[in-house]
């Protein structure tokens, strides 16, 4: 069993945000802690992540909208700003269990309101369904999402929001439509990145590409959303063989955006793909000294397996437990993280299926459940579920290499 690639969607540029900003910025930001102790605060980013003078301008942002706050509490428009901005911080720095609460907090104080704006009620459902999305409540964020489609039709980014929310609740009919939809609408970036993940689920890998290269293309170097992207480009690459173009989309992303964590990891894959062990610690060292990203330490532990250092490995893969736990008190739903660990990591396949069949009961439909289930029947030697889980997994006819090898590996062992 693997780790899932999904597409983590980034619903709002960081520059839309910036380029909004109302009033002067107040002098300090501890100044606005102290008069505003109910707004979040924004925590400090590793150095590395400072990316130029985007840091001094995510600061000024977050200090004027507090100093909105400050003259009328009750204002939607600051609470909604920061919310955003929360939302592209917790993606930035990693720090999930703290800005998506935090974001959710002001979503959910504004919606409290009678809004006779129809715009900002929008913008508001539309904001709070993507956090719902990164928290994995896929079910919650589909609904809100056909919540704010009645009050705009012609906004591309909700139905950007209602793709990625069907398929991971495995209606995959309906996500087309609402990709469809969505390029008409304003084929950009986020567009052409659903229409690539559609086309990869359904089996079309060149037509995927091409999307994604379109994607990456379409992006401002250096921004963020941009380089989430390119990782996506280079994981496609490297999910299905071509190494070498892997490698430079990731080293393309940390020339534009140095320091970007997610690619320097992502080599760290390929270090260890090529039985690098040592170049691939130094580099996923180099990522974790930027973010405390639970990924980067699940390939620590599975570096320490391969390389024989089993202790160590099982010590790390412990430490994982609270870091999931502590996402899962933050409202993310962990179920496939938790599977993943038990699986791979501490060699309990019974507690894996238990965490991914309650994924089972929450999204039946959905192609990668299912082929994270198939594999871990097959290793407990229950073909009759491998085989129904499987067929499950198939229905979108994907060319997944980890689908291939449970179906390669089920077809032997039931030959025998």
């Amino acid at each position: 069993m693997k780790s899932l690639r999904t597409l983590v969607p980034a619903l709002f540029l960081l520059a839309l945000l910036l380029s909004c900003q109302q009033g002067n910025s107040p002098n300090s930001q501890e100044e606005s802690f102290v008069v505003n102790p109910e707004v979040p605060k924004l925590l400090d980013r590793n150095e590395s992540l400072h990316s130029g003078k985007e840091w001094e301008e995510v600061q000024n942002y977050y200090g004027s909208n507090v100093q909105q706050l400050r003259q009328n509490p009750e204002a939607p428009s600051p609470k909604l700003n920061l919310a955003i901005l929360f939302t592209n911080e917790a993606r930035i720095t990693g720090e999930h269990p703290y800005y998506y609460p935090a974001a959710l907090q002001l979503l959910d104080e504004i919606l409290a309101k009678d809004i006779e704006d129809k715009d900002l009620k929008f913008r508001t459902l539309s904001t709070k369904a993507g956090v719902l999305l990164s928290l994995h409540q896929f079910e919650e964020a589909l609904q809100t999402g056909k919540e704010a489609v009645k009050l705009n039709e012609f906004n591309a980014q909700i139905y950007g929001v209602l793709v990625d929310a069907n398929v991971e609740l495995g209606n995959y009919e309906e996500a087309v439509k609402m990709a469809d939809k969505m390029v008409t609408i304003r084929p950009d970036l986020r567009s052409y990145a659903r229409i690539s993940y559609l086309r990869e689920i359904h089996g079309d890998v060149d037509g995927a590409i091409k999307a994604m290269e379109m994607a990456a293309m379409s992006g401002a170097p250096g921004f963020e959303e941009t380089a989430w992207t390119r990782l996506t480009l280079g994981q496609l690459y490297q999910q299905y063989g071509e190494l070498e173009k892997a490698r430079q989309q990731y080293q393309r992303i940390l020339q534009e955006r140095p320091g970007y964590p997610f690619a320097t990891a992502a080599l760290a894959e390929i270090a260890m793909q090529e039985e690098d062990f040592a170049k691939a610690e130094k580099l996923l060292q180099e990522a974790l000294d930027v973010i405390p990203e639970v990924g980067f330490t699940i390939q620590l532990a599975e570096l320490c397996q391969r390389t024989g250092r089993t202790d160590e490995a099982k010590e790390i893969a412990n430490s994982v437990i609270p870091m999931l736990k502590e996402d899962e008190e933050a409202g993310h739903n962990m179920n496939l993280e938790y599977a993943n660990v038990y699986a791979n990591l501490l060699n309990d396949t019974d507690q894996a299926i238990t965490y991914a069949m309650k994924e089972y009961q929450k999204r039946p439909a959905n192609i990668d459940v299912n082929m994270v289930l198939a594999d871990l029947y097959v290793q407990q030697k229950d073909y009759e579920s491998a085989r129904k889980h499987l067929e499950l997994a198939k229905t979108t006819n994907s060319k997944d290499p980890m689908l291939t090898a449970v179906s390669n590996e089920l077809e032997v062992k039931t030959d025998i």
